[in-house]
């Protein structure tokens, strides 16, 4: 099996293909072709090699909606999502002549009627099997998970947005075939005082479908609630993380460089051209990706570094940009932490941020640093605001500070009593390391507390309970345990699941794998709508009301 498949998720999904789609096709003797949508190409490839499923019996991989020849002598499997758009693709293959034996048909999530009796009119003389797997979610990695859709957060945040709520529909779909896929039928709870309520409504809308999914199983016996929590967020319950520079090594090689579907392209001494590839096939990059770039550094001098020469071409390019950026770093973290590298409180938050200002930085450092400013006060004056603006020099692009507030984050502030309320957060000073690397994302803080059963109720409402007193600590499901010992082997313990509408920060994956690692019973897993960087995130932002 693929070493990536061997890691958490990815493993588990890998299994669940095994064990629907190609348990199913298996039974003939007959080598098959795999047809793929885009998401489902992406979702094979996350989890498999083209070795594995040459193992299983399938010899050719294809694009469904591409131009094929027909191999009228074999049979083939279709892998896609429900859309009218997969489905007429299946349609055309079959009229008004087939273009293969039989067709087995897989679909990633929920079929809606319409679609099923369109095919079934049309095609049901060749279909053999149509079954849906209840797999609509893509595993990035071993305890991460992204609805692969980044036009969620434009239709989410847009004013007056005509898709929003079948937007949040489709996600509470995926988020129920994530809880299907590891055999869990969590309590959900949401945060409370978000501005847009979009937690709540959301987390509403997973309860409801995870009650219906769970009615009958298998077996015909209605399942109960395991020992797993669900917690939806709301991207505005942490502005800062996604914005500010981070020096781990993944999080920093994503905001600095420009990395494609985690492949990225770097020079060999002769001038030639090489791409890498960032992912869990790769056991040093696993070692490396949550490390601090002084830790790389030094880990990366006493290796070989011809055989490490595509870790050295990120580490440097990272090491430069830090140096060069030393000071714009620590007046940022000084801004995100409210406090210097001593401990002193930033009593005037516009001393600290001049500096950054005057600096010939590029417009996006200098807008990230105006955006930290302004979140650390929960909002500046109007006037104060112009005068940024026009200092940044973007009056004409101004949306990327102003439109913040269709996520529900204060940019003007305002006397009002029901203003936004920050999380409170935890001390951690005896545990920083290095000046520039003091922030801890806000979702460690909600991770750990709600491991240790501390997340107050009047915060984060239950929609649904556990069957019993939640403690991620200490939980253990019985269902869940095994024999294996390996560190990639599921825990015999509870689950914490962390959904954030609206994009995640590589900063806040790693914050799962540390907590997990602290907490050896509890394995944390957290998703997002699509998988966020600094520069993206602004753009996304800068085009809401476009």
């Amino acid at each position: 099996m693929a070493a990536g498949a061997e890691h958490g998720l990815k493993r588990i999904v890998w299994q669940r293909i095994k064990d629907t789609l190609i348990a199913d096709c298996r039974k003939s003797e007959v080598w098959k072709i795999l047809i793929l949508d885009q998401f489902t190409t992406r979702l094979l490839s996350s989890c498999c090699k083209m070795s594995n499923l040459m193992s299983e019996g399938i010899t050719i991989v294809e694009d469904l909606h591409k131009n094929r020849e027909p191999v009228p002598e074999m049979k083939a499997i279709y892998f896609m999502r429900p859309t009218a758009m997969c489905v007429d693709a299946f349609i055309n293959d079959f009229k008004p002549k087939p273009k293969y034996k039989a067709a087995y048909v897989f679909f990633t999530d929920y079929c809606p009627d319409d679609l099923f009796d369109k095919m079934k009119k049309n095609c049901a003389k060749h279909i053999k099997v149509c079954k849906e797997i209840n797999i609509s979610f893509l595993p990035l990695e071993a305890q991460v998970f992204t609805c692969e859709n980044t036009e969620a957060f434009k239709s989410i945040y847009t004013p007056n947005s005509q898709d929003k709520d079948q937007t949040l529909e489709t996600i509470a779909n995926q988020i129920v075939t994530l809880c299907s896929t590891l055999d869990e039928y969590p309590g959900v709870r949401y945060k409370k005082d978000s501005a847009l309520d979009y937690g709540n409504k959301l987390a509403e809308l997973v309860d409801n479908k995870l009650a219906r999914h769970y009615e009958l199983d298998d077996h015909s016996k209605k399942k109960g609630k395991t020992q797993a929590q669900l917690l939806i967020v709301d991207r505005a319950l942490d502005p800062v993380s996604p914005i500010l520079h981070e020096l781990t090594f993944q999080a920093m090689a994503y905001d600095l460089i420009p990395i494609k579907d985690n492949n990225y392209e770097y020079k060999l001494k002769d001038g030639s051209k090489k791409e890498a590839l960032l992912n869990e096939e790769d056991e040093l990059w696993v070692k490396l990706r949550h490390m601090h770039i002084a830790e790389v550094t030094g880990f990366l001098l006493i290796g070989l570094l011809v055989s490490f020469k595509k870790y050295t071409t990120v580490q440097k390019f990272g090491v430069s940009s830090a140096h060069k950026g030393c000071m714009y770093l620590i007046k940022n973290t000084d801004l995100a932490v409210g406090a210097d590298a001593e401990g002193q409180k930033v009593k005037d938050p516009m001393r600290t941020l001049l500096p950054v200002l005057l600096h010939p930085h590029d417009t996006t450092d200098k807008i990230r640093a105006v955006l930290l400013y302004i979140f650390s006060l929960n909002g500046t004056t109007a006037e104060n605001l112009n005068k940024l603006i026009q200092h940044v020099k973007i009056e004409d692009e101004s949306g990327y500070i102003l439109n913040w507030k269709h996520l529900g984050v204060p940019i003007l502030s305002t006397p009002s009593m029901f203003s936004f309320r920050k999380q409170p957060r935890k001390d951690r000073s005896d545990k920083e390391t290095y000046n520039v690397s003091r922030w801890t994302p806000v979702i460690k803080d909600i991770m750990e507390d709600a491991v240790e059963n501390k997340l107050e109720v009047k915060d984060w409402p239950y929609q649904s309970e556990c069957p019993s007193v939640w403690n991620g600590s200490r939980a253990v499901s019985a269902r869940q345990k095994h024999k294996g010992s390996s560190p990639d082997d599921l825990r015999s313990g509870s689950r914490l699941i962390l959904f954030v509408l609206g994009g995640v920060s590589y900063s806040e994956m790693r914050c799962a794998y540390e907590v997990t690692h602290a907490n050896k019973s509890c394995e944390v897993i957290i998703g997002s709508t699509h998988i966020l960087t600094p520069r993206g995130l602004l753009e996304d932002i800068y085009n809401l009301d476009k």
